[in-house]
């Protein structure tokens, strides 16, 4: 099997693969405007937080690309100013399609620094679209070397756990929450790919992931990479990781966070908090997997953390493919989506993210290495590692 992506590019054109098909149907979608990748990210077509920031900052590059080959050129492009309103009106635009993922802010950021250092030094126009466009693609490439990075940092720091604990550092089972592999980043992965790494390294037994519900992102898409990548793992109920704690020996709990605040509180896919609670019960490292980009040092403590609310709908469907399987003409595999619930409840509670404190976290790695906190101290002192 091919290795997963969430984003390709070729021959001019900028694609994503559709996450809600997964794991039936892989379909990709060209993204041709900057609507289109507002789209996607909102709809959550593209997913995880890594993977959302390459595809903004791959989008802007594509729309800016096109005007510079289109004839005669957008007006926008006939002075500075417009430049600098056009593209700063397209970046804040999509930073509203997703708050909580830093990531996407850290991106868009990013691009605006590069603008106004492109204006602060004179250039004009053509050429500041040309750094902005080289700037986009460095964001997205440089994701799957950091991914490579942290996840050999964190499962050495695992390994050297377990052997402190007196284990051998060998056989060791890590459960995650999500999706945090290919289909989540440009490649690799947070989390996942830490457990990717064990796995290459002869270090893991066995992975266990949790469905992650509503949208099912463990049960569709890890369960779609670990099966690809022939990791042997097991799938639990969201509700069934105290059992799992109980009666299976779990060497760690590595998650990824969609921000990570100053003092070291993350937020990530709802159901982690839960997660962590259960981990520091049975004593057992919970570990944040994540690019230093995900941590925003403006924000003090999870409470200042913007938690999106997602559609009451969302939690009351449920999509897949049909049992027995079904295939079209084209045969394909045919996809519905059922109601799980009555219509019209009065109340649904569906927020996209929860935040787990720092005092539940043991460990949190980035691309420059592992930070713990500090004996008897309940936040963390990111500084090493951002």
């Amino acid at each position: 099997m091919p290795a997963l992506t969430s984003i390709r590019t070729s021959e001019g054109k900028l694609e994503i693969v559709n996450q809600l098909l997964l794991p039936h149907t892989t379909e990709f979608i060209e993204i041709t405007n900057i609507d289109d990748a507002f789209d996607a990210i909102k709809s959550m077509k593209i997913r995880g937080a890594p993977a959302i920031a390459s595809l903004a900052a791959l989008a802007v590059a594509d729309h800016l690309t096109r005007a510079l080959e289109s004839s005669p050129t957008p007006d926008w492009l006939d002075g500075v100013d417009a430049l600098k309103q056009h593209v700063e009106t397209i970046l804040s635009y999509l930073f509203t399609a997703r708050p909580t993922a830093v990531n996407l802010g850290a991106a868009t950021r990013r691009l605006s620094k590069t603008l106004q250092a492109s204006i602060n030094a004179g250039k004009d126009p053509l050429a500041i679209a040309q750094d902005l466009i080289a700037e986009a693609k460095k964001i997205d490439a440089e994701d799957i070397g950091r991914n490579k990075q942290m996840s050999q940092w964190g499962g050495e720091w695992l390994v050297e756990t377990v052997k402190s604990r007196g284990g051998g550092g060998t056989n060791l089972n890590v459960m995650t929450v999500c999706n945090t592999g290919s289909l989540a980043t440009s490649g690799y992965g947070t989390a996942l790919g830490l457990i990717t790494y064990l796995h290459e390294t002869g270090k893991l037994q066995r992975a266990f992931y949790t469905q992650s519900t509503p949208y099912h992102q463990g049960s569709r898409l890890t369960a779609f990479e670990l099966q690809s990548l022939k990791i042997p793992s097991t799938m639990l109920c969201d509700s069934m990781v105290g059992s799992l704690f109980q009666h299976h020996e779990i060497h760690a709990v590595a998650v990824g966070a969609d921000r990570i605040a100053r003092n070291g509180d993350t937020a990530n896919k709802v159901g982690t908090y839960n997660a962590a609670v259960l981990a520091a019960r049975h004593n057992i490292p919970f570990i944040v997997v994540a690019p230093v980009s995900t941590v925003d040092l403006e924000v003090a403590d999870g409470s200042g953390i913007p938690i999106e609310q997602r559609p009451a709908i969302e939690a009351c469907l449920v999509r897949g493919a049909l049992y027995p399987p079904t295939l079209d003409a084209n045969g394909v595999k045919q996809q519905a989506t059922v109601m799980v619930t009555p219509e019209g409840l009065e109340g649904v509670y569906n927020p996209s993210f929860d935040v787990t404190p720092a005092s539940l976290i043991t460990a949190i790695v980035t691309e420059k290495g592992v930070v713990v906190k500090k004996e008897g101290e309940d936040a963390f002192d990111l500084t090493p590692i951002v």
